[in-house]
């Protein structure tokens, strides 16, 4: 069995105001209202769409 690495974000800003591209992101990740929390795989492209929005977001 294999155990998938997984990182915990937490929206901590709103993303009213920002570009469509980051609120595309913030979707993406599956985070809707603030301070709500997603769990995903530890990929490079999680890893990257986290890094583009990292100003609105909270790794926990």
């Amino acid at each position: 069995m294999t155990t998938q690495q997984t990182v915990k974000i937490q929206l901590v800003r709103s993303p009213i105001g920002c570009k469509e591209s980051h609120r595309a992101t913030v979707r993406g990740l599956g985070l809707r209202k603030l301070n709500s929390v997603s769990e995903l795989q530890d990929t490079p492209a999680v890893r990257g769409m986290i890094n583009k929005i990292s100003y609105l977001v909270k790794v926990l």
